[in-house]
């Protein structure tokens, strides 16, 4: 999957408390340094953008993002700020940024080798470059649905789908390092209650990793697929005695300072 692929605001913002949590975690990370001007990539409906304007309500912010239809929600949020429908894959602006904010996007583009340092690149010299990807590939939220996708008719169709790249903190830290003056790496594991059971966590997950299978089924396919994906997620996180369901989910986050 790349940023390009469209993403719907309504459905992501379902979960907007327990989403927005881990970049107000990320920014308050972020050393304490003048930051005049900073940019949201990836900025989703403005969320994140929100959390980086209290973080930073003296700098001029700007948001990007590829989706239009998050731009859309972004723009009516925070109708004073600047937001462009731009894939960081390809965005080439200089900078200089004082703070480049991504949270929860660049696990979508590949080529992390030459991607970071080019983020680190359009930072001025002490600028933070703050990021945080899902780091959960290997829960079973992320098994069960490449298992379902590849048992299925559709399985043809939708092998090599989840197309996320992900490394490990030693990797990222080592690619960091040469550029910057400071790299912070940590790992967090979240556990959210979902109140629905199996329900909630599908819904969940139709706002971020399953866009891309169902993207590559046909609509008259949705249904079972989503059915078969629900009871195997039911199996793997029995609910409590209430309904709720507690969905662990680790994530990444790097605070990295240029030289």
């Amino acid at each position: 999957m790349t940023q390009a692929q469209d993403w719907y605001a309504k459905q992501y913002v379902q979960f907007e408390d327990e989403r927005t949590r881990p970049v107000r975690d990320l920014l308050a990370a972020v050393p304490h340094s003048p930051i005049h001007v900073a940019i949201d990539i990836g900025c989703g409906p403005g969320n994140s953008t929100e959390a980086l304007m209290a973080r930073a309500p003296a700098a001029a912010v700007r948001g990007i993002d590829a989706s239009a239809d998050m731009i859309q929600a972004a723009r009516k949020r925070l109708p004073e700020v600047r937001f462009d429908i731009a894939d960081i894959a390809t965005w080439d602006e200089p900078g200089a940024y004082d703070l480049i904010l991504a949270n929860a996007v660049l696990q979508w583009l590949p080529s992390h080798d030459t991607l970071f340092p080019k983020l680190v690149g359009k930072l001025a010299a002490g600028g933070h470059l703050a990021v945080q990807m899902p780091d959960n590939l290997d829960e079973p939220a992320h098994r069960l649905m490449r298992e379902v996708a590849a048992s299925g008719p559709w399985a043809d169709r939708l092998k090599g789908v989840e197309r996320t790249e992900r490394f490990d903190a030693r990797r990222y830290y080592a690619l960091l390092q040469p550029q910057c003056a400071r790299v912070d790496v940590w790992r967090t594991t979240y556990h959210h209650p979902l109140h629905g059971g199996a329900d909630a966590v599908v819904e969940w997950f139709k706002g971020s990793a399953l866009r891309p299978f169902l993207a590559a089924l046909r609509e008259d396919e949705r249904p079972a697929f989503l059915a078969r994906y629900r009871d195997a997620v039911a199996a793997a996180y029995p609910a409590l005695d209430d309904g709720t369901v507690l969905l662990p989910f680790p994530r990444l986050f790097i605070v990295a300072t240029r030289k």
